[in-house]
């Protein structure tokens, strides 16, 4: 079993910056899949990004593209998105989630919630 913990969410001004941090505990042992997504209620989460351990570019969602960066400290087993130019409707509960996997997901997958089998409690993201 692995624990997901994020932090770094806050309150920003629309154009500011805010960096998540994911931090994995528990049975990090071997390749996984680690994503990120956010979620406003009343829709459906949605991929941000994501990366697999193992190597290989982060995939980003159209709406990240060019302003977040997805970066892995593998000996700290932490995830970090970096996000720039922060608009409001960036605004929402940011997770954290993790597979473990042998091989690179493509895109498609890796930026699927359903994918995933461990997550994070959340950190609420607001830009105004």
């Amino acid at each position: 079993h692995v624990q997901l913990v994020e932090s770094g969410g806050g309150s920003v001004q629309v154009g500011g910056s805010l960096t998540l941090s994911c931090v994995a505990s528990g049975d990090t042992i071997g390749r996984y899949c680690m994503g990120w997504f956010r979620q406003i209620p009343d829709r459906e989460r949605e991929g941000v990004a994501a990366i697999w351990t193992g190597g290989g570019p982060p995939y980003y969602a159209d709406s990240s593209k060019g302003r977040f960066t997805l970066t892995l400290d593998n000996a700290k087993r932490t995830a970090f998105l970096q996000m720039d130019t922060l608009k409001p409707e960036d605004s929402a509960m940011y997770f954290c989630a993790a597979v473990p996997t042998r091989a690179r997901f493509d895109e498609f997958w890796a930026l699927k919630p359903s994918s995933y089998l461990y997550w994070g409690q959340g950190t609420q993201v607001t830009v105004s």
